[in-house]
């Protein structure tokens, strides 16, 4: 449970120093998209916080937003658990089970009336009164309902959580619903993806404690520093996009050079997230790097949309019709380079036989 001790007590008593303090705030202010100067501000406010009390609730999942969230580099899961928050209640990573579990619940409620954080994963089941995903006796949409009437706010982890995700899709058999649907009087912050990154949840989970307020959040509640741009702005396949080159399948020649995988797929476009600056497991790779187009799992109903392997424009013919901005003028430079590059090919192959 949290308790009265600050974690710059707790760090001094671990024997973490103060530059290893600025260090990580350094790396905070950057990740949540804060000017440099805010590191010395974070770190005093770090150090004169108490550890967030935080119960986290998994409802209709696949556990995969844990497994994320296990894989933090910076912070660590275990800076998070033992150095930021008190995480006093979940499923997966506690050791105690069945009525104690429960009460470890119910306590952290009670001993942080009003200042508690709520984490969630998984979309939660509304069909026949939510019978079909239960805990301890209770369905999942009365445990979310009890736990958050005096929570500080609420954070729904993974696109399940913050839009219903795949438990949302057509048929809907469960009566799936985002966390946004059923709590309207609380905070909710959004951080999507199949899983989010896991340096977005931690990010989030230390911004709260830092500074006690919600981060700036778009018109999906999510965090802008993480959602703020899309995934084509910052991919490093983007010149080859510019210069209209394309793979046309996975296995061709430009899939092997590492060019764009626009025509074979990727939604890259139309999905915000930082997956390209971030990436996954220490920075080592994503998606795109690893050679497999953007799926969208970080936007609502990503998967009733479908076509993952066609072209945005494949439905309209025209790429302007489906994204807006910058990013469909972009596909229009792109494609407009495309067309150069094929004509003056025609051109050449013209001059070579004549």
């Amino acid at each position: 449970m949290a308790t009265s001790e600050t974690i710059g007590e707790e760090l001094v008593r671990r024997g973490i120093s103060r530059r290893a303090l600025l260090k990580y705030s350094a790396y905070l202010a950057t990740l949540m998209a804060l000017p440099p100067t805010a590191s010395k501000a974070i770190a005093a406010a770090l150090a004169a916080a108490r550890r967030q009390s935080v119960i986290w609730l998994s409802f209709q999942e696949c556990t995969g937003c844990t497994e994320s969230l296990t894989r933090s580099f910076s912070p660590t899961i275990e800076d998070m658990i033992f150095n930021l928050i008190s995480l006093d209640y979940h499923e997966t990573l506690q050791a105690v089970s069945g009525a104690a579990a429960e009460q470890a619940r119910l306590s952290a409620m009670r001993e942080n009336r009003g200042k508690y954080v709520v984490v969630i994963d998984g979309s939660v089941s509304t069909k026949d009164g939510g019978v079909y995903s239960t805990n301890a006796g209770k369905t999942n949409l009365q445990v979310l309902e009890e736990t958050a009437e005096h929570a500080l706010a609420l954070i729904s982890v993974g696109t399940c959580a913050a839009f219903g995700g795949i438990p949302h899709a057509h048929p809907n058999p469960t009566g799936a619903v985002p966390v946004s649907e059923i709590i309207t009087d609380k905070p909710v912050i959004n951080i999507s993806g199949c899983p989010p990154i896991p340096e977005a949840m931690a990010g989030t989970i230390a911004y709260l404690v830092t500074f006690g307020k919600l981060p700036d959040l778009d018109h999906l509640n999510r965090p802008k520093a993480i959602f703020g741009d899309t995934i084509h702005d910052r991919c490093y396949r983007r010149p080859f996009y510019d210069k209209g080159l394309f793979a046309k399948g996975f296995d061709d020649e430009g899939a092997r050079k590492g060019w764009c995988l626009y025509e074979v797929g990727c939604k890259g476009p139309v999905t915000y997230n930082a997956c390209a600056t971030l990436k996954w497991n220490g920075g080592v790779s994503f998606p795109i790097q690893s050679g497999h187009g953007c799926l969208g799992c970080s936007e609502p109903d990503f998967w009733d949309k479908g076509g993952f392997y066609r072209p945005l424009s494949a439905s309209t013919g025209n790429p302007a019709a489906v994204v807006g901005g910058a990013a469909a003028a972009g596909i229009g430079v792109g494609i407009a380079s495309a067309l150069l590059v094929r004509r003056h090919k025609l051109d050449a192959n013209k001059e070579s036989k004549s």
